[in-house]
């Protein structure tokens, strides 16, 4: 009983290898007070570890406690302030010249820059990462090291859909489920077959969705993965809704969303609560969806998650013309999707089939084609050319 009348605070405890150090600090005889890595002492905890490795000069212990300010901030503070951590990591890794910091560096870029929807920026450097891993330039097969290769593989996936490259994007993000299973890195694992998801949302796949959802709800029972369990909760609730089980499959979102909240997590948020307005709406209670947008548009308006903002922007549309309103809110609502997801660079809107053929349902022909001409790309012009 070494740690005998010694207390010890464990962030991340809730799961993983986290528990597993709590657990062992407790064998020790330590009185162990565990918080999951969203916990508002965690903040205090990597700001003194920060201090503490700035007056030491220990650049790798620095990187490492950087990182784990960064994951904290990013799930729990506005995404500006991550991108602020992102860039100190990215400084340092430039100073050490080394490779595996660098893909590092370039993995806790192109995150926040994700999902405040700059595509582009994040599109680079997620690249970048990818070009080290494929060319061989990280020896390490640390489990940290590896899940930096692996989130700029599915992020890159994500980022070829939203820029049109469907024949690739799904290759990529088999590439990076089955190196996160070669390499036997379940927390990549979780991370990967959680964003590929998204892509199978993306692509209004309700049976992938619901496979996908499947593998990561068996995964996360059998490595205590809380988070993504919710979050796949939500996933399934949306594949059901859509498949037609409405009651059950809204019953899954608002459990999922609900265990996910209490997390303290926020980052995912404006995702979930889409799905679960797209759930609503087919559950014909349109109301209560839009009042779900709302709720998302203000989250996205507090800590800067951007990402999804285009397809709120759409779906409030479609929830609007389904009520009845009038034609200038419509209207307003599909241009700033359109909008959106012109100034994200993103085709997002060419790859969502129904947004124009709602626009055309809902918007007096004229309009319309005022409408696309002003905010959509050729492509689409000729389309509202041939429009009565």
């Amino acid at each position: 009983m070494r740690l005998k009348d010694t207390t010890c605070l464990v962030t991340g405890g809730a799961q993983g290898i986290g528990k597993a150090i709590a657990l062992h600090l407790a064998d020790e005889g330590a009185e162990t007070v565990t918080r999951d890595f969203s916990a508002p002492e965690t903040r205090i905890c990597y700001e003194r570890v920060d201090s503490l490795c700035n007056s030491i000069h220990s650049p790798v212990l620095l990187f490492t406690a950087l990182k784990g300010h960064w994951r904290y901030s990013l799930v729990t503070d506005k995404l500006t302030a991550t991108m602020r951590i992102a860039q100190r990591v990215h400084a340092l890794a430039n100073e050490q010249n080394d490779s595996t910091l660098m893909m590092g560096g370039y993995a806790l870029l192109s995150v926040p820059l994700y999902f405040l929807g700059d595509f582009e920026a994040a599109r680079q450097y997620a690249r970048r990462g990818v070009e080290i891993w494929r060319a061989g330039g990280v020896e390490s097969q640390d489990d940290e090291v590896t899940e930096h290769a692996i989130g700029c593989l599915f992020f890159e996936a994500l980022l070829e859909w939203h820029f049109g490259e469907i024949a690739s994007c799904r290759p990529t993000m088999m590439e990076a489920i089955t190196a996160a299973k070669e390499l036997n890195n379940m927390q990549a694992l979780a991370l990967a077959l959680w964003h590929a998801g998204w892509l199978a949302h993306f692509e209004r796949d309700p049976a992938e969705v619901e496979r996908l959802a499947s593998d990561l709800i068996e995964l996360s029972n059998r490595q205590n993965f809380a988070p993504f369990l919710h979050r796949a909760a939500v996933l399934r609730g949306w594949a059901r809704s859509a498949s037609g089980e409405t009651a059950e499959g809204i019953s899954w979102i608002e459990d999922g969303i609900g265990d996910y909240q209490a997390t303290g997590s926020i980052l995912d948020m404006p995702f979930l609560v889409a799905l679960k307005a797209e759930a609503l709406h087919l559950a014909d209670r349109t109301s209560d969806a839009l009042e779900a947008i709302t709720e998302a548009e203000a989250l996205v308006e507090r800590f800067e998650n951007r990402y999804w903002s285009a397809e709120l922007h759409r779906l409030r549309g479609i929830f609007l013309a389904t009520l009845g309103a009038q034609e200038t809110q419509i209207e307003a609502s599909f241009c700033a999707a359109i909008n959106t997801a012109k100034k994200q660079k993103s085709v997002w809107v060419a790859q969502r089939r129904n947004c124009t053929n709602c626009i055309t349902q809902v918007l007096q022909p004229q309009i319309l084609i005022s409408t696309i001409r002003r905010f959509l790309g050729k492509s689409l012009r000729l389309r509202a050319q041939s429009l009565p």
